[in-house]
């Protein structure tokens, strides 16, 4: 834990303005072998394959990466209870992350918090075949006074146009008042659907 925090400044790689007022993006990167500390893993002897990760995220603000059979499960910001292992949230499919992080900041005073995040997601396709699914998938960051985060929305990339738009709309308008577990996420579509996704608690 402590190599990753002593990393997260190099990790800030700049914020540029958005649409709506007093709120910026920021970007970090997620790299498994230079960002990250495994807790908890398979061992050799039960032959699973699964990993549990905590990496760099934005001034302070932990990424949990967990991985289990080709699929992956993200949680940003604080977990609540200082539960290492929240909610598995994911596609139903095979899937991977991209590096890139970008994360919505809105300014309070002097302090800047990290509410949202948008995060690349590769999904096999359900139908087959070595195509994959781009989803922007819109997450509400675990503060930590309020330890709540999930996914918020999922905008297909895919055959989308202004798909980091609008993944940036839903950042700015619906996440500060979603309630996980309780409201449906936003959706919208490309030319192709989403990918089935779920969310189940641990």
């Amino acid at each position: 834990m402590a190599g990753c925090a002593g990393a997260l400044a190099g990790l800030f790689l700049g914020a540029m303005p958005a649409a709506a007022d007093g709120i910026v993006s920021a970007y970090t990167k997620i790299d498994a072998d230079t960002t990250c500390t495994t807790f908890a893993a398979a061992s050799a002897d039960d032959g699973g394959d699964w990993a549990n990760m905590v990496c760099d995220g934005y001034r302070g603000y932990p990424v949990f990466l967990y991985y289990g059979d080709a699929r992956e499960s993200l949680f940003y910001g604080f977990a609540p209870g200082g539960d290492l292992a929240p909610a598995w949230e994911s596609f139903d499919a095979f899937n991977s992350t991209g590096p890139t992080v970008e994360w919505r900041i809105e300014t309070a005073g002097e302090h800047q918090i990290p509410f949202a995040t948008i995060h690349r997601w590769f999904v096999s396709d359900p139908e087959g075949g070595d195509e994959q699914i781009e989803v922007l998938v819109v997450a509400k960051v675990g503060q930590p006074a309020e330890r709540e985060g999930c996914a918020v929305g999922y905008v297909v990339a895919t055959g989308n146009d202004n798909a980091n738009e609008k993944a940036r709309h839903i950042a700015d308008n619906v996440v500060r008042d979603f309630v996980c577990d309780a409201d449906q996420p936003t959706i919208e579509q490309g030319t192709v659907p989403v990918p089935s996704f779920n969310r189940t608690a641990n």
